[in-house]
């Protein structure tokens, strides 16, 4: 009897297995698509990410060249198309040469307004503070100094990329304002910076020179006439070939 007892009691434990697999088998099969079906989806993501990425390396690059070779409607035209494609790195590098070419036709208020959106829309730091000093230097002779130290401020903390640079138009933007000794002692801290480039360095001492031989108000011209920013780096997660940026007409010329 033992043993029937327990053969029985085996075939309603088995049919109970059987109950609980054909419960779960719809759950557990649903599972499995939804995962690969996800996998699928990340996947073409990522593919028609990077064609993206190729099309507007591609795009930049024969925008680099045309405005090299002097045709500025061909250039615009492509960075333009650039700037509205997926990719965000080469976005924000045509808006700051679509900014550039504001502010060759004098159009300052352009020009900042592409700039912002440059800086808004950059995946990089790097980029980013480019184009925010880039609209900087654009306002620098128009706009109240309470406005420039707004955008230059955030710019000069010790882990910005582009510190020394905006020091140095603060300084200018002070100096300006008619505060000689507060744009000294920015020229001061630029003129001995272990971070400030020989140029930078020398023009502050020049400043300084300027500011103690009482001829303070030829400062701004003459460092602004020298100041010029780097080119914006190729973004590094893109399949961009090794181009060197062309220098654009230096915003703080205008």
């Amino acid at each position: 009897m033992v043993d029937v007892f327990e053969e029985v009691e085996e075939q309603l434990r088995s049919d109970r297995y059987k109950a609980l697999a054909l419960k779960i088998l719809p759950w557990a099969a649903g599972a499995l698509a939804l995962a690969l079906a996800a996998a699928i989806g990340w996947k073409l993501w990522d593919d028609n990410r990077l064609k993206a990425e190729a099309k507007a390396s591609n795009e930049y690059s024969q925008a680099l060249d045309a405005f090299e070779k002097g045709q500025i409607a061909e250039a615009q035209t492509l960075w333009t198309e650039v700037s509205q494609g997926p990719s965000k790195a080469y976005k924000a590098l045509a808006l700051q040469h679509l900014g550039g070419l504001k502010l060759q036709a004098n159009d300052t208020a352009g020009a900042v307004k592409l700039f912002d959106e440059a800086a808004a829309a950059s995946p990089e730091p790097v980029l980013a503070d480019s184009a925010r000093l880039k609209a900087a230097f654009a306002l620098l002779d128009t706009a109240s100094f309470k406005d420039i130290q707004a955008r230059l401020d955030p710019l000069t903390k010790p882990d910005r990329p582009y510190r020394v640079e905006a020091r140095e138009a603060l300084a200018f933007a002070k100096l300006m304002a008619g505060d000689t000794a507060g744009a000294r002692g920015d020229f001061v801290v630029i003129s001995i910076s272990p971070d400030a480039q020989d140029g930078a360095r020398n023009r502050a001492k020049a400043a300084m020179a300027l500011i103690d031989s009482g001829s303070a108000k030829l400062v701004p011209a003459v460092a602004k006439a020298a100041l010029a920013l780097p080119p914006p780096p190729q973004p590094a997660a893109a399949p961009a070939p090794a181009l060197e940026l062309p220098q654009q007409q230096d915003p703080t010329a205008q």
